[in-house]
């Protein structure tokens, strides 16, 4: 008889199969556990073994300033939003010293922690046109103009999705909510009807997510999400990346930065583009750093390379100064009258219409220029807090307003900034745990206390939109494009 079947008859080998098959089962639920967990499961919980460390990326520095650009909008919008309801925004939006009021958080420079938001932006704008050209330069210098002209044709077919699958995402279920749920917010009107505001949201999409939109670019961040603003502008940023890349491929190393100059100029002080102005900024700035790891920069730029660390030091002071221009949306005269930008209104371009701009360009590409010079603000930037906020960074901007808007309006009801909304709505949250408002504008305690319940919830729920839907927009649109490839030609026998 085989020896497999004696083992069945003395039952030994049934121990061993049950045992293993408990064995797989077990680690099969696990695995599957592990899986349904992971989309929610905190970065801080993970307790599996870190790998082994891996070399950091060259850019790595940009990825940790675009996250903590994000913190920055964070802490920003949640400033307004509580302060607003204090009457208290003219003290964030107006210069320090603006009609004789002083105040901490308007101060030079320190000001850019409360009121960076429309900086961060700028920041963020000049990074997409400095890793968006990255792959492409590289190529172009290195003569391989065939592989360029993939990797630009990849990456302009991918662009629209990586960008407004997690828009729709978040959007589409902050709008259900209202409809579902049906949680009482200041921010939005919910329509009559789920089926009503289903059209209105994707009337209003199809519109803002087209490039060459002539009409309002705002209906729909006004409606849905006031923070998604930006996004059209990286998208259209993004075509005149590529396309510039595209139009300078052939070009000599000089006429090639010289066009970039130029594209630059166009934007600035010719027509109102601040955006294509910081795009092409960024692609200059990244043209320069891989000319420089070559050693083929142009020859006068080797003159003040013994004073390099000097210059950009002061450069990142001036920065993070026009990095605080102030924001008086409703008063074009402002800047005349504030302490510290009366001469400095008269540098804005005709071409400019809202002023603001014009200062945040600077601001971001001296930032942008400063920081890999600097060896210091380059570790900051590469420490493991800010590598976190860079990897949750898109979804951290598109969450944190719902947060704020749904979690945010009722701790701040609850600790005393209250508003006749609140009683008429939530009056269960008035005043349900008053702290006192006293002190210094901005450190208010009846401010800070609610972050330690907002600032874990958002950045938790930040982690859950990027694995669902950020990621899972990367692979969707890659695959998507696989897919619309020919097959490679077959040899010939």
């Amino acid at each position: 008889m085989p020896a497999k079947y004696d083992g069945l008859l003395t039952g030994k080998l049934d121990k061993v199969s049950l045992h293993s098959r408990s064995k797989s089962w077990t680690s099969a639920s696990v695995r599957h556990s592990r899986w349904s967990l992971e989309p929610i499961r905190p970065h801080f919980f993970n307790r599996r073994p870190s790998p082994s460390k891996k070399p950091m990326r060259p850019t790595a520095w940009l990825d940790g300033l675009r996250g903590f650009a994000a913190f920055i909008v964070y802490w920003h919008h949640h400033h307004l939003w509580a302060h607003d309801l204090e009457n208290q925004n003219a003290i964030y939006e107006n210069a320090f010293g603006f009609e004789g009021k002083h105040y901490f958080v308007s101060a030079p420079w320190i000001r850019n922690f409360f009121t960076g938001g429309h900086y961060a932006v700028s920041i963020f704008f000049v990074i997409s046109g400095y890793v968006l050209s990255y792959k492409g330069l590289g190529l172009i210098q290195r003569g391989q103009h065939v592989e360029a002209a993939d990797t630009v044709g990849s990456a302009l077919f991918r662009r629209w999705l990586r960008l407004y699958i997690p828009v729709i995402a978040v959007t589409f279920l902050w709008m259900s909510q209202s409809h579902t749920i049906g949680i009482w917010s200041r921010y939005g009107k919910p329509k009559g009807s789920f089926r009503e505001e289903i059209w209105n949201w994707y009337a209003l999409f199809k519109n803002y997510s087209f490039v060459f939109l002539t009409g309002d670019v705002y209906a729909f961040p006004v409606e849905y999400h006031v923070h998604s603003w930006s996004i059209p502008f990286e998208f259209k940023g993004s075509i005149i990346t590529y396309t510039a890349l595209s139009a300078f491929s052939r070009c000599t190393r000089n006429a090639r930065l010289w066009c970039e100059l130029g594209l630059i100029y166009y934007f600035m002080y010719i027509t109102d583009g601040w955006y294509g102005a910081m795009f092409m900024a960024g692609m200059f700035l990244c043209d320069l750093d891989l000319l420089s790891v070559s050693d083929n920069l142009p020859r006068f730029l080797y003159i003040f390379e013994n004073f390099k660390e000097l210059i950009f030091f002061h450069l990142f002071i001036l920065s993070l100064y026009l990095g605080g221009v102030p924001s008086p949306d409703k008063d074009k005269d402002a800047y005349k009258r504030s302490p510290g930008w009366v001469w400095l209104s008269y540098l804005k371009p005709q071409a400019v219409y809202d002023d603001k701009w014009f200062y945040l360009f600077w601001a971001a590409v001296l930032l942008v220029a400063s920081v890999p010079r600097l060896p210091w603000l380059k570790r900051f930037f590469e420490t493991r807090f800010c590598q976190y906020l860079a990897r949750i960074s898109f979804a951290l901007y598109l969450v944190h307003g719902p947060v704020l808007w749904i979690l945010g309006d009722r701790l701040y009801a609850a600790t005393g900034f209250v508003t006749d909304a609140h009683r008429e709505h939530i009056p269960g949250w008035v005043d349900a745990f008053p702290l006192t408002k006293k002190g210094v504008v901005g450190f208010e305690l009846a401010f800070l206390a609610p972050q330690i319940v907002l600032l874990p919830c958002t950045l938790w729920l930040a982690e859950i939109v990027t694995k669902l839907f950020d990621e899972q927009s990367v692979k969707i649109s890659t695959w998507l494009y696989k897919k619309t490839l020919a097959p490679p030609a077959q040899m010939k026998a």
